[in-house]
């Protein structure tokens, strides 16, 4: 299989990767959160090629991630912001920080902190079910075919 056919697959974390797993759309998406819009703000933060980043950016508007808004007239230039569907990809990139401030970090610490605006407290993400209020690991967990999907999954164990 190649890599542009992952969308097409019926997995959503590959049809996920397929619009944002690649190094430099985490990146934009990372600079986004923080607040960056503009083109050249991207690229001079992220010191990618303008052919890149328009490529990045193009993708993430059209799979409705990001938003493209003119700012000004003449000559025409533009800003990204995100859309609800971006935002609800802030757990992920907040997910992924946290990884790297907890194992990639050195004797200094994490490059930022993350400060909850209701309390004021340096804060981290946790999982918690919708259900009940426990905060969950992996090992809380278990995963099952969805219910339209129990008949494919089924054939898929006899077959093995």
């Amino acid at each position: 299989m190649r890599w542009r056919d992952v969308g097409k697959l019926d997995c959503t974390i590959a049809r996920t990767l397929s619009v944002i797993g690649d190094r430099w759309t985490l990146l934009v998406l990372r600079d986004a959160f923080l607040g960056t819009r503009r083109f050249d703000a991207f690229q001079a933060s992220l010191g990618i090629t303008r052919h890149r980043l328009a490529d990045r950016l193009r993708k993430l508007v059209q799979h409705g991630v990001l938003r493209r808004e003119r700012y000004q007239e003449s000559p025409p230039r533009y800003e990204y912001r995100l859309t609800e569907k971006g935002h609800d990809l802030y757990g992920v990139i907040v997910t992924i920080a946290g990884w790297g401030d907890k194992h990639m970090t050195g004797k200094n610490g994490p490059p930022l902190e993350r400060v909850h605006r209701g309390c004021g407290h340096v804060t981290t993400l946790r999982l918690t079910c919708e259900h009940c209020g426990d905060a969950v690991t992996a090992r809380d967990m278990t995963a099952r075919p969805a219910k339209r999907y129990a008949d494919t999954a089924r054939r898929h164990a006899a077959a093995r």
